[in-house]
């Protein structure tokens, strides 16, 4: 391990990233005539997380990363870092580095020559910036390719030099605005681990833009889901999965079974409500909901465990977070299998199991028992 990587590991060690915040975001709006891409956004990013901004196109992610980075300016609101307002600063003088999906290389330039590009326009020694390349270049693996010209280069490859090219410049906050969207999908999955290596050892505070669910959930400290311009939930991956607020971030993550239900009783911290074929009891649930209040109960297919009723079954009062349902489909796709059960009001529930190889115990037609944990269980108000 190489000096510069022990340096930034120590320093790594002897920081507390997860309470202090590096950029704040107030109100943040962006017009552009009549229509509004941005809406009051409030966002406060951490120092040393990976932050991500997730959505489907046109919501404003990128124009958000945009703005943090100076190529544009805010309609309404204003962004701070260390508390110093940088609203209306230019990008030059933003201790924030980008990294674009096309990379910008300099392609009459050879790697070693991008990488120093920005230090040489600070115009330090020769001796400094000749260090500081080689060392970024060994922490992104590049160490063997400094005359290699861009032209020669690999997707991933090129990659790295546009990492090493921002990173070199030791910005308190990288951008990085869907990096891997032109690489193929074995490759990408590579820099994705890559990216979170690199991460770990610098400490440098990543803000990642995305629509890729997989990249969102395999690299994020936390995800900013986006909707229309604005942020549907802030979450870490497992919460947003898990415990969604919404049913757009319910549906736009994965796969979800949407189920819907009556409250039926409450009583302290515990909430029960019946769905067609079956009864849920929870201690999580949204603080307005009242007996006879609609709901929709979120469950996700790979949390619903699933046997064949081999007897006649016994409606147990008792029993919550399951139910009995006929066995409608059975979808083989590679390593697991779907199987699609329908409830007598026609609502279908997918259970996700993996495939073993074994004769399966499960036929079309068949009933079967249904069954989830509170704790992989989520309720909206309908």
């Amino acid at each position: 391990m190489n000096s510069m990587i022990t340096e930034s590991v120590k320093a790594k060690e002897s920081t507390t990233y997860a309470f202090s915040n590096i950029v704040t975001i107030k109100g943040l709006t962006k017009r552009y005539g009549d229509i509004t891409v941005l809406n009051k956004l409030d966002l406060e990013i951490r120092k040393g997380e990976i932050l991500t901004f997730l959505g489907p196109s046109g919501c404003g992610k990128s124009t958000l990363m945009r703005l943090i980075a100076g190529f544009d300016t805010p309609t309404e609101g204003s962004l701070s870092l260390h508390d110093q307002d940088m609203t209306r600063m230019p990008p030059e003088r933003r201790p924030v580095n980008m990294v674009f999906q096309r990379y910008a290389l300099f392609p009459h330039l050879d790697v070693f020559d991008n990488i120093a590009f920005g230090l040489r326009l600070k115009k330090l020694p020769k001796a400094i910036i000749r260090d500081k390349v080689l060392k970024i270049m060994e922490l992104v693996q590049l160490e063997k390719m400094a005359s290699r010209w861009i032209t020669e280069l690999s997707g991933g490859q090129c990659q790295r030099v546009a990492l090493a090219r921002a990173l070199v410049n030791e910005p308190e906050v990288l951008l990085l605005d869907e990096p891997l969207a032109a690489l193929d999908l074995k490759i990408r999955q590579h820099m994705l681990v890559e990216l979170k290596r690199i991460q770990d050892v610098t400490g440098t505070t990543f803000v990642y833009v995305t629509h890729d669910q997989d990249e969102a959930m395999i690299l994020s400290s936390r995800i900013v889901l986006m909707n229309q311009g604005c942020i549907e939930q802030i979450a870490t991956p497992d919460d947003l999965y898990f415990r969604p607020k919404s049913l757009f971030a319910a549906k736009f993550l994965g796969e979800t079974n949407v189920i819907s239900g009556i409250v039926t009783a409450r009583s302290g911290n515990e909430m029960s409500a019946a769905f067609a074929g079956g009864t849920v009891r929870s201690t999580q649930y949204d603080a307005k909901v009242t007996v006879g209040s609609k709901i929709h109960i979120l469950v996700r297919p790979e949390s619903v465990h699933i046997t064949p009723v081999l007897e006649p079954y016994i409606d147990d009062p008792q029993a919550s977070n399951s139910c009995v349902a006929t066995l409608k489909s059975i979808l083989p796709i590679g390593g697991r299998v779907i199987l699609v059960a329908e409830l007598p009001d026609g609502t279908a529930i997918k259970a996700q199991q993996i495939r073993t190889g074994e004769p399966s115990a499960f036929y079309v037609g068949q009933s079967v028992h249904l069954s989830w944990r509170s704790d992989v269980m989520a309720m909206l108000i309908e």
